[in-house]
């Protein structure tokens, strides 16, 4: 029980410190925050069977902490093909993500978590989504290449049914301010 109570402590001091440096961080750069908005088209190719490639468009809504940082959330759509009658994969993204600008305000690193819902063939499957990305954004343009990682949906290892799909995917993106 002292052990629980110790980490509680350990956390609130330090989410009590984050949340501190990033109001340092803002007063200093003197930045106006706000909302932007970005619509994107992604192409990709997964990593395993029986998927052959990816096209899918989304939205970003973006939240500028500082002119480093930023909060994310992206939704869309997306299809995976398979060679064959009624075998695509079509989900919906939903995800959350932390953005960090690493040099010259340009270029970035961003990771999202989120689920993936399955809306095509009878599979109606939800699985866990992981999305790492590095990217270049300008004022109106982001181009991004990311991996997707599917805990949960359907790929074929030595013949069998298994899961973990994996996806790379380049992501090309017109953004502006709200």
């Amino acid at each position: 029980m002292k052990n629980l109570f110790s980490l509680k402590s350990f956390i609130a001091t330090l989410a009590v410190a984050l949340i501190s440096s990033f109001a340092v961080a803002q007063e200093k750069e003197n930045y106006d925050q706000g909302f932007r908005l970005g619509i994107g088209i992604n192409a990709g190719l997964p990593t395993n069977d029986p998927y052959d490639f990816n096209l899918g468009a989304d939205a970003r809504l973006q939240y500028d902490l500082s002119k480093k940082y930023s909060l994310t959330l992206t939704t869309g759509f997306s299809n995976m093909f398979v060679s064959g009658d009624d075998n695509d994969l079509g989900y919906i993204p939903a995800k959350a993500g932390f953005k960090a600008f690493v040099l010259k305000d340009k270029l970035y690193l961003m990771g999202e978590v989120g689920a993936a819902f399955a809306v095509t063939n009878n599979y109606d499957k939800t699985s866990l989504l992981l999305s790492p990305s590095i990217g270049f954004a300008t004022n109106k343009i982001d181009i991004s290449l990311r991996y997707d990682h599917f805990n949960d949906f359907p790929v074929l290892k030595d013949n069998t049914v298994d899961k973990g799909l994996g996806l790379v995917s380049l992501r090309l993106a017109y953004g502006f301010k709200l």
